[in-house]
């Protein structure tokens, strides 16, 4: 049955949530108009806002209850969804796709603008009539609808069916009420933990940019050309964290589940979303410092307009797809790119133009700011800051450059940069060197430390200690690179000069200290990011003589880089990698409510279904987990490798990366990662043989070799010695039940290895019913399969039936990224930092 009953409802609301969003808009503008019925329209609109909310919540949930239900006759459920996935990814299917995300982005809009209804009456009316004209627009994306006679489309419904997102399929002929018995599900790649959590963090980062943005418009519209921002930076010191923890949690998600070996990649929807947070920082300082320069006021007014622009911006560059080819991360086209550029421009003209008709009433400095001010490092480093943003979205738009001359007729091949990684890194890193610098400059004379040119010697110790810390550490790490040494130095030197400052605020208020905190943490990220890519280094280095490929150029060009740099591992067989001894244990596969990993071979997965038959009793440390012949759920897209890291102590711990075949992006690799202290090892599989030649593809046995030897006798079998230790009757095996009248004998073969590595082989002969039995004995450590095939008991000779295959070998490489929790550590000083100045704006008025 086709529930067509709730996607009428979903849409019906939208209608309703965008309606109420106009009239919301038409009535606060009114109320901020006319005084004289300030008050009624004030209350209408305000019960608008409200029913705007609710409808909001209301279409979200019945979006939710569409996907939690497979409802699969409609297209979201069918191209998000799937049976299998448990409640949290469940969660995440919901913002996948466009729709959702938009949806997800109008939830925290609609209720930012409740809260701020009551917490700020004063500007409530100019304020929330700019929110409510964004949450028009933004609602209109999801609108659906199609105006007849012109067939104008407004805005991609996620309350479409599969038959009207898909008309064209060939089966609504023959079934009209078709519905698909299972959806496509969540790209495997979002299946993760922090993909539940990242998407809305990131989405309210974005919402939150709206805030000082509507103060503003609301100041320059009723001539509070200064007041706004008393009101405005509480929310945007809380909206840069919030939008910084989304950009760490996308930058840690990378970092763990996929295999590029890092945690950025400079691709143009991460810098979409960090260049917003770069100008938004630089206008928060400038926020700061307005009341004392009428320049900090002017530049303030001009990055939080460019602020919110970006965010508008960057949706456009994700959701057009005109980053199609350039991102891996962008979506594709719903036909929107219109209505996006509507949306920008309204309020880039708007807000420029109401901005420049004010300008002239803004107040001017009396006296020039000097190099001792507070307002001329702030400036210095918001313009540092927007030089970076600049550079970022400079090349990040060569793709739309080329749309633009491709609509003049023109033809316009400008290619994004072939190594993006290196083209960003070569500039960001002397701005960012700028920044450190700065940092630490601006706090001395901030906090009064610098007055004047005699005062320069407060910076002296800190010049001091950076300096012979440098030249240690230059040293030790045999760092030659000028553009690190330039770095470490700044990183060095703002850390000791903002701890200094830090140590000086903490002891007198520590809500004072929020700014210093974040530039501490700030210098400390930076260092972290030095060591953890500039000095990341290879660790797998292949010394077993084995070639991976020397046809492949992949492996063999750059002086045969990738055979030295991936180590081959066999199956059961160690290898020596840095301090560790590296052994494979094996394949694992993951179930679904069960902690840890369990050997594949354990059970036998259905194909095509999400499930998996026990074929033994499966226990881990004596807690049954399942028994022979249960069903269990699987993720049978996942291919888990046990590594074994051994140290020079003994002491072993297990990483587990990842292989997983990937309907929607291919063979996607997931590392897993040793942490330490120091360092991490990042290790992934770079290359399963058996997978990458064909998934499930069956082994291929050699012929098969007939042997007859004695107790004590050696055979050669696949590269290995097995020596017959002995052969002796069994009463017990596995899957047999043995009768008065039966027997079992077993031979006991002891094989040798390399690293002297020892394995056995047990084959038996079965007699059972008058019957002969001789079931294979196989070892997937050492490719062979034999079987026990005849008895000679006058001679004391047995007969073995031999087969080989090619061992179970997986390819890793593996990495040491040094000091990467500096990484972490400094992003959370920064964010913290950015909280505890929010408590304190909200604490009090703004201090001078």
């Amino acid at each position: 049955m086709i529930h067509e009953t709730i996607g009428q409802v979903g849409h019906a609301l939208i209608i309703v949530s965008f309606v109420t969003a106009l009239l919301a808009t038409y009535a606060y503008f009114r109320s901020s108009q006319e005084a004289s019925v300030a008050n009624d329209w004030r209350q209408t609109a305000r019960t608008l806002f409200i029913v705007h909310l609710a409808a909001v919540i209301a279409v979200a949930t019945t979006l939710y209850i569409i996907i939690y239900n497979h409802y699969f006759e409609y297209h979201y459920a069918f191209s998000h969804a799937s049976k299998a996935l448990p409640i949290a990814y469940i969660v995440s299917c919901f913002w996948e796709g466009q729709e959702g995300s938009f949806l997800l982005w109008i939830f925290w809009q609609a209720l930012l603008g409740v809260l701020l209804m009551f917490r700020n009456p004063k500007w409530e009316s100019p304020v929330m009539t700019v929110f409510a004209l964004v949450q028009t627009f933004l609602t209109s994306m999801i609108l659906g609808v199609i105006i007849p006679g012109i067939e104008l489309k407004i805005g991609s419904s996620p309350f479409l069916l599969l038959r009207e997102a898909q008309p064209d399929l060939p089966v609504w002929s023959m079934q009209p009420n078709f519905i698909p018995a299972d959806g496509r599900g969540l790209n495997p790649l979002l299946q993760n933990y922090w993909m539940v959590i990242h998407p809305p963090t990131l989405f309210l980062g974005f919402a939150l940019t709206l805030v000082p943005f509507a103060f503003l418009i609301a100041g320059l519209w009723k001539k509070q050309l200064t007041e706004w921002i008393t009101p405005a930076l509480p929310w945007s010191l809380f909206g840069g964290g919030v939008l910084g923890v989304g950009i760490m949690m996308g930058a840690y998600w990378a970092y763990e589940t996929l295999n590029f070996g890092g945690y950025w990649n400079w691709d143009p929807v991460e810098n979409a979303s960090f260049v917003p947070w770069l100008v938004w920082i630089g206008a928060i300082h400038t926020m700061i410092a307005y009341r004392n320069s009428s320049s900090a006021l002017k530049t303030s007014i001009i990055l939080v307009i460019t602020t919110f622009i970006l965010v508008l911006y960057s949706t456009f560059l994700n959701r057009s797809g005109i980053l199609g080819n350039a991102s891996v991360h962008s979506f594709t086209d719903l036909g929107l790119s219109g209505q996006l550029l509507l949306y920008m421009g309204t309020f880039l003209v708007g807000a420029i133009a109401l901005a420049w008709y004010r300008w002239k009433d803004l107040p001017t400095d009396e006296k020039e700011m000097g190099i001792y001010s507070r307002e001329f490092w702030i400036f210095v480093g918001a313009s540092v800051l927007g030089l970076s943003a600049f550079q970022l979205t400079f090349t990040t738009s060569i793709p739309v450059y080329n749309k633009i001359a491709e609509a003049f007729g023109l033809v316009s091949n400008i290619a994004l940069p072939a190594d993006q990684v290196e083209h960003y890194s070569k500039i960001q890193i002397w701005i960012f060197i700028g920044v450190a610098i700065l940092s630490a400059i601006g706090q001395f004379v901030w906090w009064g430390k610098i007055k004047d040119k005699n005062q320069w010697k407060a910076l002296w110790n800190s010049v001091l200690v950076s300096t012979l810390l440098t030249v240690l550490f230059v040293n030790l790490g045999k760092i030659f690179t000028l553009s690190y040494i330039v770095l470490l130095w700044s990183s060095l030197f703002s850390v000791y000069a903002n701890a200094s400052i830090l140590w000086f605020l903490a002891r007198q208020k520590v809500s004072i200290a929020g700014g210093a905190l974040s530039h501490v943490g700030l210098a400390v990220m930076l260092i972290g990011i030095l060591f953890s890519s500039g000095y990341s280094k290879v660790v797998s280095l292949n010394r077993s003589g084995f070639a991976i490929s020397n046809k492949v150029e992949q492996f063999t060009k750059d002086d045969n880089k990738e055979n030295k740099e991936n180590l081959p591992l066999w199956l059961g067989q160690g290898a020596q990698m840095q301090d560790y001894l590296v052994t494979y244990k094996g394949r694992k596969i993951a179930l679904r409510g069960k902690p840890g990993y369990y050997n594949k071979k354990d059970f036998e997965i259905i194909e095509g279904d999400f499930h998996a038959v026990a074929l033994r009793d499966v226990a881990v440390n004596g807690e049954s987990i399942a028994k022979k012949g249960d069903t269990v759920t699987v993720e049978p897209e996942n291919n888990y490798y046990e590594l074994e890291f051994k140290n020079a102590e003994g002491k072993a711990v297990s990483l587990f990366p990842r292989w997983q075949v990937n309907p929607k992006m291919g063979t996607a690799i997931s590392p897993d990662i040793k942490h330490a202290f120091s360092h991490d090892i990042y290790t992934y599989v770079s290359l399963d043989p058996r997978l990458a030649a064909e998934a499930g593809e069956e082994k291929q046995w050699s012929q098969t070799v007939n042997s007859t030897v004695m107790v004590g006798d050696t055979l050669f079998l696949n590269d290995f010695v097995a020596v017959l230790k002995d052969v002796s009757r069994v009463t017990k095996l596995e899957g047999f039940e043995f009768g008065p009248n039966d027997a079992a004998v077993q031979a006991n073969f002891l094989v040798l290895g390399k690293n002297d590595q020892k394995f056995e082989l047990k084959p038996t002969f079965i007699i059972k019913d008058g019957m002969v039995a001789m079931p294979a004995y196989e070892s997937e450590e050492t490719g062979i399969k034999i079987k026990f095939t005849t008895i000679n008991p006058k001679t004391q000779q047995f007969s073995f039936a031999v087969n080989t295959t090619q061992q179970d070998l997986i390819i890793i490489k593996a990495l040491e990224k040094p000091y990467i929790n500096l990484v972490w550590i400094g992003s959370i000083m920064i964010f913290i930092g950015l909280f505890i100045a929010t408590f304190r704006r909200t604490e009090k008025p703004i201090a001078s």
